[in-house]
């Protein structure tokens, strides 16, 4: 699976349960709900997905560095 994918489908499921996890913790203004599941999901992100985080990094710079090739 590519690692764009990966860590897309990873910050998308870690803010679900994030979101989850408060709403069931008593959280019920949905405006706050979604902020402080982005804030938190975020941060966690930041620690719980750097080997995806930088396997993605690794990918599009791979890409962006490979020789273009011309049609002549």
């Amino acid at each position: 699976m590519p690692p764009v994918l990966v860590y897309t489908l990873s910050r998308i499921g870690l803010f679900l349960v994030t979101l989850l996890v408060l709403f069931l913790a008593g959280l019920q203004n949905p405006l706050l709900l979604i902020l402080a599941s982005f804030l938190i999901s975020g941060i966690a992100s930041y620690v719980l997905l750097s080997k995806q985080r930088d396997a993605m990094s690794a990918r599009i710079s791979d890409r962006l560095d490979r020789p273009k090739t011309q049609d002549d």
